[in-house]
């Protein structure tokens, strides 16, 4: 690629991610985030796209190009139904803005190009491009190219309000959040919030989940889900407060997924672990979301006190809901002490996610294990699972409730803070020491959570 050429794509690329979303009502919508890496005048860096805030895909210069170009045309047509005449239009304007950057390629190939692209990407968009022949992204390799994470947690609900009262509608056992020193900050306000999400999207993050506490306690979740159109969103709740109501507003607002914790398909069991008696309370918001079309997954932290776990996925399975995700305890906050008295050996999780992997594939559904370190590489590699690694500071970050930013949301400690999201830029928090060790860590060290290995203090 000459000079002049760089020069071109550095034009195109330096207001930073390109966005642009496809069949938003569904079904099949499919959310493209085209994220440049750092420019550099010399040497060739592949761009990445993010698909639907889960699929990572490393691209050439030249797709990218034609994929910025096409996403520029299409978004013209933002909030628009696009019919026949405008898809030739669309065609028309793409390919001749590419023929211009490269004028020695001819119009029909550049067009074979981009069909070829957009098939590539919808198939792997709509999980379906494991017959392709894609190649695979180390994030970790990549890291040196990246200028934020991929995904942002924003706390937007604190654990505690200012009188030292519980904010939250259950007090589970094992709550990372509470107990932590930022975990009962002063809460931004709606504006706050607004201007965290505007330097966010500045700073090329595509991807917010809304979390907390229990973020479906504030009133405005809904505005701050629409302020964030340009990402990916997702909402992390207990559901307990997923109203219908609450649900038409979320989808309104273009929620593209929530992700609802039950504990037990048994009600005795999920309240004990809850430390609340809201489980049909809970049961329920899942029946809501799935009713009123939200994109809906199921987590459970698995424990000895929860191990029959086949049955709930059965549960789970029998709501409507095909996503689900298990994790083990991650060993901070409430759960610091408590889950010494709560945790399974490594035997016994593997004994629970085989089972678990077989009981979804034979009910059609989807399984992930999330918690790095709890299960052994190979056993979920040959489960055809993937393989979790710790993302803090890299493919992961997260906003606490006063605004400082934080490795991960886990990483409450007073001494974790990176500096305040409204009155640091991004960048010197991004380049900060703490981050940049934790982007040094190797795969092998970022197969453990540091709150495993006590690195998190």
């Amino acid at each position: 690629m000459g000079l002049q050429d760089k020069i071109a794509h550095y034009k195109e690329f330096k207001q930073g991610v390109s966005h642009c979303t496809f069949n938003p009502e569904g079904p099949g919508v499919v959310r493209i985030h085209l994220i440049p890496p750092k420019f550099r005048l010399f040497g060739n860096s592949a761009y990445i796209v993010i698909l639907n805030g889960y699929y990572l895909l490393p691209i050439g210069r030249s797709w990218a190009l034609l994929l910025s170009f096409f996403m520029k045309e299409v978004n013209r047509y933002d909030g628009k139904p696009i019919g026949e005449a405008q898809e030739a239009q669309i065609l028309k304007n793409t390919v001749g803005r590419m023929h211009g950057a490269y004028p020695f390629v001819t119009r029909d190939t550049l067009r074979e190009d981009l069909y070829e692209m957009l098939d590539v990407l919808f198939a792997v968009a709509h999980g379906e491009g494991g017959e392709l022949d894609l190649e695979k992204l180390s994030i970790r390799a990549y890291a040196k190219h990246m200028t934020a994470p991929h995904r942002v947690d924003l706390m937007v609900s604190a654990m505690t309000d200012e009188a030292g009262g519980w904010k939250c509608n259950q007090k589970c056992t094992f709550c990372y959040a509470a107990g932590q020193a930022r975990s009962g900050a002063r809460e931004l306000d709606t504006g706050e919030w607004k201007a965290v999400i505007d330097k966010l999207i500045a700073s090329n993050v595509p991807m917010l989940t809304f979390t907390g506490g229990e973020p479906t306690l504030r009133e405005d979740i809904d505005l701050l889900i629409a302020h964030a159109k340009a990402c990916v969103t997702r909402l992390n709740t207990n559901g307990i407060l997923l109203t219908r109501e609450l649900v038409a507003k979320l989808k309104a607002a273009g929620l593209d997924s929530v992700q609802i914790t039950l504990y037990s398909h048994d009600a005795t069991v999920h309240n004990a672990l809850v430390g609340a008696t809201r489980f049909e309370d809970t049961v329920q918001g899942i029946r809501n979301a799935v009713e009123g079309g939200l994109d809906v997954s199921v987590n459970t932290p698995l424990c000895k006190k929860n191990a029959d776990y086949e049955r709930t996925l059965a549960f789970i399975r029998s709501l409507g809901v095909r996503f689900v995700t298990a994790s083990g305890l991650i060993c901070t906050g409430m759960a610091s002490t408590a889950h010494k008295a709560y945790d399974l050996t490594q035997g016994e999780l593997i004994d629970i996610i085989t089972a678990a992997k077989h009981t979804c594939d034979d009910a059609d559904m989807e399984i992930d294990f999330t918690s790095p370190g709890l299960l052994p590489r190979k056993v979920l590699e040959d489960l055809g699972m993937n393989v979790p690694m710790c993302g803090a500071a890299l493919s992961n970050m997260a906003v606490a409730p006063d605004g400082e930013v934080i490795p991960c949301q886990s990483w409450l400690a007073a001494s974790a803070g990176l500096g305040n999201i409204l009155v640091t830029d991004f960048k010197k928090i991004w380049k900060h020491k703490r981050c940049t060790a934790l982007r040094g860590m190797t795969e092998c060290e970022a197969l453990e959570c540091p709150f495993r290995k006590g690195a998190s203090d």
